[in-house]
């Protein structure tokens, strides 16, 4: 069945440089957000700080950059997961998907022009973190609103998808993701699950950020989905600069573990949904050479969820729980 409606829907991500030579500017770009630099007389100091910041974590970066391609992979995997987005929810209404970069391209400035030309009678944000952060769901939606300025996107019934952290169909998607992972290991014996999630400086969190209470109700539900009675940790991975962050970090989780005597590992990236420099590289490369050194025998990454077809589903459907009117029911539609 099609509405005769017509929608789009705007998939906001963090973005990646696509070179080597994009990182530093990839960096700026991300330096200078004033929903990640945010401190008294920050007008002022935010961009002589974010070039210098860059400049100094550009050469810190570019070997992990190098090590998976010379490029991050999220924007090829954002656009899979865009057209496989576009096509399931065609089934049911006439469909349009755009991928919104926040620090590189295709930039949000440019998606809005994109988006205007396809005039829909309605249009769905979606920011793909499942968790909400106003560093990152935040500020993708403040710099849509400041790009969209007076255009005629204003006057489109709007929804958004603010967070999903807690859908039954992503959950879903992530517990099968989990097993399947869980199968790489020898059967019967124990495989401690460590949940990692991008870090954030504590001050977001102390203002009223609801990020850490969202990631840890996920493993908590994932827990009660999955029913692996498994020993378990939530840490933190990232960390930039010297402020305080969440904690406990994946560095020092792995090297407890390793002083436990723990012979299996399963990292599951839990904030993630497309792999790229934080869990190939981060976790898989660098992660991994730490456990060995601290002595796990089995290290496993779980992979992003990507466009794994249960995960596709549950996008749709958020999308159309937002897109269809209430009483209306869309025949074919199976949520799992």
């Amino acid at each position: 069945m099609n509405s005769g409606k017509s929608i789009a829907v705007v998939l906001f991500q963090l973005g990646g440089p696509d070179s080597l030579e994009a990182i530093e500017p990839f960096l700026l770009r991300l330096f200078r957000d004033p929903d990640i630099i945010d401190f008294p007389f920050a007008k002022i100091a935010r961009e002589p700080l974010a070039r210098i910041i860059s400049a100094t974590r550009a050469k810190k970066v570019r070997n992990h950059y190098a090590e998976i391609g010379g490029k991050s992979p999220i924007l090829e995997f954002t656009q899979r997961q865009a057209r496989a987005l576009e096509d399931e929810l065609s089934r049911f209404v006439k469909t349009r998907v755009f991928v919104a970069m926040r620090y590189w391209h295709p930039l949000t400035e440019e998606v809005v022009h994109a988006v205007e030309s396809f005039a829909p009678d309605e249009l769905v944000l979606l920011p793909l973190y499942p968790q909400y952060s106003r560093t990152t769901t935040g500020s993708s939606l403040n710099e849509w609103n400041r790009q969209i300025g007076s255009s005629a996107l204003r006057q489109i019934p709007t929804r958004i998808i603010r967070e999903f952290y807690s859908d039954a169909a992503y959950l879903h998607s992530l517990s099968t993701q989990i097993d399947k992972s869980l199968s790489n290991f020898p059967p019967g014996e124990e495989v401690h699950l460590v949940f990692s999630a991008h870090s954030v400086p504590v001050s977001v969190i102390e203002r009223g950020d609801p990020y850490q209470m969202q990631i840890e109700s996920t493993v908590e539900r994932l827990l009660e989905l999955g029913r692996w009675r498994l020993p378990h940790t939530l840490c933190y991975q990232s960390k930039v600069g010297a402020s305080k962050w969440l904690q406990p970090s994946l560095h020092s989780t792995l090297k407890t573990l390793g002083e436990r005597s723990t012979r299996n590992v399963l990292v599951v990236p839990v904030a993630f949904v497309s792999d790229h420099v934080e869990t190939l590289s981060e976790i898989n490369i660098e992660a991994r050479e730490e456990a060995a050194h601290h002595g796990i025998h089995q290290f496993e990454l779980m992979p992003g969820l990507n466009d794994d077809p249960s995960f596709i589903r549950a996008l749709a459907g958020l999308v159309l729980e937002q897109a269809v009117p209430l009483g209306v029911k869309i025949a074919g539609m199976v949520s799992s």
